[in-house]
């Protein structure tokens, strides 16, 4: 992760900001994952590893590297699995909702956060099948 500009002060501290190196990031202005408190929420992550679009055609396989981006993000806020709250995913055919479903309870099942699954058009990359959204509480940490 690469830290972004400096925070700024909010209630239970200061807004952490940080950067994969992602190569949409810089382009459009955004941070992987930002805490602010004792929330830490990720960006939309996809299968995108080293730039490329990994597991095309497989939403199974990419809901779990999705996820898996967005807790190695959350981790460098100090946040794990555990602490998961909410999530949000997006699928581009209501077809993979139930592999997207499964690979979302195989890491979440024991957590049960809360959860949103949104059929959209498409997604940046027309191999992309899902984008995912994690948000966490860190309650006194």
């Amino acid at each position: 992760m690469t830290a972004e500009p400096a925070g700024t002060p909010v209630d239970a501290g200061v807004v952490t900001r940080l950067g994969s190196g992602g190569p949409w990031e810089a382009l459009y202005g955004y941070s992987r994952v930002v805490r602010a408190g004792s929330l830490a929420i990720t960006a939309g992550c996809t299968s995108t590893v080293d730039g490329r679009v990994a597991h095309a055609g497989d939403a199974a396989a990419q809901t779990a590297q999705a996820i898996r981006i967005g807790l190695d993000a959350l981790a460098e806020v100090g946040a794990g699995p555990a602490d998961v709250v909410r999530t949000r995913m997006y699928v581009t055919d209501r077809i993979f909702a139930d592999e997207v479903g499964r690979a979302h309870n195989a890491v979440f099942g024991p957590v049960r956060p809360v959860a949103t699954m949104v059929v959209v058009a498409g997604l940046i990359d027309p191999d992309l099948l899902v984008e995912v959204e994690l948000e966490a509480y860190l309650p006194d940490r």
